[in-house]
């Protein structure tokens, strides 16, 4: 299998703030622009490499998936984990970088779980080949002279929290050979993939305006509920308020229930119930679709019937 590792240009800045945040599983290595970014799969690493006069390989992160959203939107996924303090202090960052800036632009965001920051003594150099004209990345793959040194750099002086790779990719047996990492979605990863598999589009109504919609875990992750596809739905604000409070349900043959409970509790609810018994929306791709054991949980220990 052919692996690849991407070096990436970033400021010391972004490298201190985000070293100094406790207990940090996941980064947002954004980009300024919202073109697209191909250049890894999921489970292989995009290394941090500061600017001169540092020019030094600092860190990286397992990368978990790439898609294009709006600056606002980036701040409530990741908070600091965008690497500012604030949001305010984001698009001033990012205005560094553009001509101009009205409203909140979109930028590419390209996730990253379980981040590593190494001590300055194992600050790695960069590849023989890297041109101080490079602004962005560079691509090297793990099986090429100077990709295969910067892979064996990283593995001595980094293991993963949990080695643990099954559904990405084994070991190999020999010392040192790349292999895929399994990314672990921490929650800004999760709102970003379950928002882009529903289409940015409410899995219940088909609203599509963006602030309105939130991933919903339908078991919550606090009661043992995974940050995967299979746990999440997009929802409209006020539908996951519901789902998550009882009232509605999805059934794990994917029709939207609502409960009695709203009119005995409310007197209210019309629009709820013209929904109820309808299919809801899902991914194309059936490994993406709601867990129907999951489902079934939610019914039987959430909704109110």
């Amino acid at each position: 299998m052919a692996i690849n590792l991407v070096v990436a240009v970033t400021d010391p800045e972004w490298y201190q703030t985000l070293r100094n945040l406790p207990d940090l599983t996941e980064v947002n290595f954004w980009s300024p622009s919202p073109r697209g970014f191909q250049a890894l799969k999921p489970g292989e690493l995009l290394l941090f490499k500061l600017r001169a006069p540092f020019d030094r390989i600092v860190g990286g992160g397992i990368f978990s998936q790439s898609n294009s959203f709006p600056t606002y939107w980036a701040w409530e996924a990741f908070g600091e984990a965008n690497g500012a303090k604030s949001l305010e202090e984001l698009e001033a960052i990012i205005l560094k970088y553009r001509s101009s800036m009205h409203g909140s632009p979109e930028i590419r965001c390209r996730i990253l779980t379980q981040p590593f920051f190494f001590d300055e003594a194992d600050w790695i150099a960069p590849p023989t080949d890297w041109s101080p004209r490079i602004v962005d990345y560079k691509i090297y793959n793990a099986s090429e002279t100077e990709g295969f040194r910067l892979w064996q750099e990283i593995h001595d002086r980094w293991r993963p929290v949990d080695e643990d790779r099954r559904g990405i990719g084994e070991r190999p047996a020999t010392y040192g050979a790349p292999y895929l990492f399994t990314p672990r979605l921490g929650q800004g990863a999760f709102r970003t993939l379950v928002t882009d598999i529903y289409d940015r589009r409410c899995a219940v109504t088909r609203e599509r305006t963006l602030p309105a919609l939130e991933a919903a875990h339908i078991r919550p992750y606090r009661k043992e509920g995974p940050h995967e596809a299979g746990n999440g739905l997009l929802l409209r604000r006020d539908i996951h308020s519901l789902f998550d409070a009882g009232y509605v349900t999805v059934s794990p043959k994917l029709d939207f229930e609502v409960s009695r409970s709203i009119r005995d509790e409310f007197e209210n609810g019309r629009e709820y119930y013209a929904l109820h018994g309808t299919k809801i929306f899902v991914p194309q791709r059936t490994d993406l679709r709601p867990n129907p054991e999951w489902l079934s949980w939610h019914n039987e220990n959430i909704y109110r019937g």
